[in-house]
């Protein structure tokens, strides 16, 4: 019984380690107007914010081209995982409704797979009720910045 008691301890300790905020650590650097602004942060867990502008647009309709939706997603999923050396290894997305100019588009990115170095991010985007964004993101951490790398050319 004792036991029982502790480990609901632990993990009532954990549930709240893991609601409090955090500071981010990674793209520190990022145009916020661009990709998306950060709007909050916990373990594991990001929330980011697009407001597309005409910038954003690829015709005289006010369609927004897809790299600025990916883009934000991305920024999410990296800030989920928050480390200052995470790398975007690939992705599975789907974009499942368009997006234009005036849209406020929220992502959520939660990580789901933390193995080593290796991390998983599930993220969502809505304009409204709206799911306009859905992906996969895997991602690495490294031992230091990737431009820091020593990297192999391939022989052909």
């Amino acid at each position: 019984m004792a036991k029982e008691k502790e480990k609901q301890q632990t993990d009532e300790l954990n549930d709240y380690e893991n609601q409090k905020s955090v500071a981010l650590k990674t793209h520190q650097r990022i145009n916020q107007e661009l990709c998306g602004r950060l709007l909050e942060l916990r373990s594991g867990y990001a929330k980011v914010e697009l407001d597309t502008t005409r910038e954003m647009t690829v015709d005289e309709m006010g369609l927004v081209h897809g790299g600025f939706t990916f883009a934000a997603a991305d920024f999410a999923a990296m800030a989920a995982v928050n480390d200052p050396n995470v790398v975007l290894v690939s992705s599975q997305c789907r974009f499942l409704a368009p997006v234009k100019v005036g849209d406020r588009v929220v992502f959520e990115a939660k990580e789901l797979y933390k193995e080593t170095k290796k991390r998983t991010v599930y993220v969502t985007g809505y304009y409204e009720e709206i799911k306009v964004f859905e992906g996969e993101f895997m991602a690495v951490v490294l031992d230091r910045h990737v431009l820091k790398l020593k990297l192999v050319k391939d022989e052909e």
